[in-house]
């Protein structure tokens, strides 16, 4: 086993270096333009949910993966929760979590991440969480403790959850689906030419069936993903991917520049100007998404409670209409 997993750290490497050195030459100036500068302003409201991150012991995706709109929501007491550890057994060139042999599974987990939801007040939560392809159901069942948790804590708080795709374990995402968040989101993140590079271990196909099967179990859940732009992709490779979304019924989509965390993750190839990301809301509303963020600063959970708001606000109004 220990062989095994030292061959799969000593792949991923080679495909990021790879993939570094593929894009390198004609990756974007590291000083980032005017427009992705944020500047955090200290509130109690920050103050205080860090104070109960930690003394929770939760991990949060704000820190894990260094989101620059952490100061900002943690300002308005919103978080990202994620669950089942800080280290995940995937190495994406992307992402700042950290990468090997995974955390064991915490089985108080559930109730502190309900009772942070409850003391913090929150209307609306994203939970999502490190990949756990060392699981035999990849964490599904660790994801409805923690719904049916908050859903007894706070019973007015909607849940979003962010899940990774499961490693298609038989069975792992009916459980998770059938717990039927209000917004179940899995990101796709970038166009299929792009997955060896930036997702490896991942499937773009496997990953567009998923989000299409969470709407066979659970019609009434809201289906969610996510594109980053600035990693070589082409307009229309992304508009491609938006009409894949569509496709398979899914209602948001969010749409944000990619940041690169560290010099030993994949460069950014470009910095996409925010009237390019204007173009690409309108022309998402077109193809009939029910909600849309675009922006150099979007995230997935960026705003997310107000999104869900108007997302459900929408789709009553149609009902209406009918």
């Amino acid at each position: 086993m220990e062989a095994r997993r030292t061959r799969l750290r000593q792949d991923r490497r080679a495909a990021l270096e790879t993939a570094i050195a593929a894009t390198e030459a004609g990756a974007a100036p590291l000083r980032k333009p005017e427009w992705l500068r944020v500047r955090v302003a200290h509130s109690p409201g920050l103050a205080e949910t860090r104070a109960l991150v930690r003394e929770l012991r939760l991990h949060t995706v704000c820190e894990e993966a260094a989101c620059p709109n952490l100061g900002e929501c943690w300002s308005e007491r919103h978080a990202t929760v994620m669950i089942l550890g800080s280290v995940c057994t995937r190495a994406c060139s992307f992402c700042n979590v950290k990468s090997g042999r995974p955390d064991p599974v915490d089985v108080r987990e559930p109730e502190r991440v309900a009772e942070a939801v409850a003391r913090l007040g929150f209307r609306h939560v994203v939970v999502t969480s490190v990949d756990r392809d060392d699981l035999p159901d990849g964490g599904a069942h660790h994801f409805v403790a923690v719904i049916e948790a908050i859903r007894s804590a706070a019973p007015e708080t909607t849940i979003e959850v962010l899940t990774p795709d499961f490693r298609n374990k038989p069975g792992a995402l009916e459980v998770a689906a059938a717990a039927r968040p209000d917004v179940y989101n899995h990101n796709l993140e970038t166009v299929p030419r792009l997955y060896r590079a930036v997702r490896p271990g991942a499937n773009y196909e496997h990953s567009l069936d998923l989000l299409r099967r969470v709407k066979r179990i659970a019609p009434g859940v809201f289906t969610k993903s996510g594109l980053m732009l600035g990693l070589g992709e082409t307009r229309e490779e992304v508009d491609a991917v938006l009409d894949d979304l569509r496709a398979h019924d899914v209602d948001f989509v969010t749409i944000g520049q990619y940041l690169r965390p560290t010099l030993a993750h994949i460069p950014v190839a470009r910095w996409v100007a925010p009237a390019e990301f204007d173009e690409l809301a309108a022309c998402a509303r077109a193809k009939g998404f029910g909600m849309v963020s675009s922006s150099p600063l979007t995230r997935s959970s960026y705003h997310a409670d107000a999104d869900f708001q108007q997302l459900r606000e929408a789709r009553r109004a149609r009902l209406a209409v009918r």
